[in-house]
């Protein structure tokens, strides 16, 4: 997975628990996309000070994730649901049987809520 969207999906599960600076800095260079002057500029800091905080939330969202695990579980979930709705697609296409196809619809409805 590519760093920017790894940091993204951290930062929005684990944001709340970096300082209010650091979540706001985060944010803006990975969701907003603004460059390390562009938040200098905002912050009224220098832009290694920019940096400095930056390498110091994404740490702090690495050691979360490393004793946590929130992302590799949620995504590792969201893995298995595909693959059921898969196979549901499968045995409701080949089923020729209306009250099975009606059942595994209304089991693939409730699963896609949950992705």
């Amino acid at each position: 997975m590519e760093k920017n969207v790894q940091i993204s999906i951290l930062l929005e599960t684990y944001g709340k628990l970096l300082t209010n600076k650091q979540f706001q800095m985060l944010d803006d260079y990975y969701n907003k996309d603004l460059s390390l002057s562009e938040i200098a500029e905002n912050e009224k800091i220098t832009r290694q000070a920019v940096r400095d905080n930056l390498k110091k939330g994404e740490n702090k969202l690495f050691e979360y994730e490393e004793k946590l695990g929130i992302m590799k579980k949620t995504l590792m979930q969201e893995k298995k649901i595909a693959s059921i709705l898969s196979e549901i697609s499968k045995i409701k296409e080949n089923s020729s049987d209306k009250e099975i196809a009606n059942i595994l619809e209304d089991v693939k409805n409730k699963l896609n809520c949950l992705v």
